[in-house]
């Protein structure tokens, strides 16, 4: 018997792929009525031959880990829906979002396990960058945006990084190029002193001359 392949439903999530790092915005919300800023590491990997896509998140806020959730995304093809389980370290299960893909945006929502609703987009921008958005209602209609993500690839990240470097250029260049135009100017000035002491030897050897 055959195997079966992934389709091109699945490869979709291709573009998730990777290790990320990125900064967050948490809006204030009932769960974090200040709201600001976080870090995120987050690693996505296939699993099941490429049937399913494995997700490690990690937030940090002021240095220390402040949320860790754990994903798994799947297309389900009796209800051409994409769908995504989710743990996290507020307390167990998260539920099951369903959805699809818009164009380049994958939309997916779900009812909260505390009453309301939850919907997460990721707007997938280009292989080394994506972003993404997270929204609560009260009642499926009115959408208020609880925290906003903007992710890089960490290769592309540390890429740029060295390329950053290597153009730059270091103090030890610095120093070797300033120091290149004096020892130049060595040989030239040992030679303009050869210069003069052959003169003064012929002149000495001139005047000697004429006293015999």
């Amino acid at each position: 018997m055959e195997m079966p392949k992934p389709g091109d439903a699945h490869k979709k999530l291709a573009a998730l792929v990777g290790e990320w790092t990125g900064d967050e915005t948490l809006h204030p919300s009932p769960w974090d009525p200040a709201g600001g800023g976080a870090q995120a590491q987050v690693t996505n990997r296939w699993v099941a031959d490429g049937f399913a896509l494995v997700q490690e998140y990690e937030q940090r806020r002021n240095g220390r880990v402040s949320f860790r959730g754990h994903g798994v995304f799947w297309f389900d093809p009796t209800r051409d829906e994409y769908v995504m389980h989710w743990w996290d370290s507020m307390g167990g299960s998260a539920g099951e979002y369903r959805g699809r893909f818009d164009g380049d945006v994958l939309l997916l929502s779900a009812p909260m396990p505390q009453g309301g609703h939850s919907r997460t987009s990721w707007r997938l921008t280009g292989p080394d960058a994506h972003t993404f958005l997270m929204e609560v209602s009260p009642d499926g209609q009115a959408w208020q945006r609880a925290m906003e993500g903007r992710y890089r690839k960490a290769v592309a990240r540390r890429a740029s990084s060295k390329a950053a470097k290597r153009s730059k250029p270091t103090r030890s260049a610095k120093a070797k190029s300033a120091r290149k135009p004096a020892r130049a100017a060595k040989p030239a000035r040992a030679r303009s002193a050869k210069k003069a002491a052959a003169s003064r030897k012929r002149s000495t050897r001139k005047t000697s001359t004429r006293r015999r």
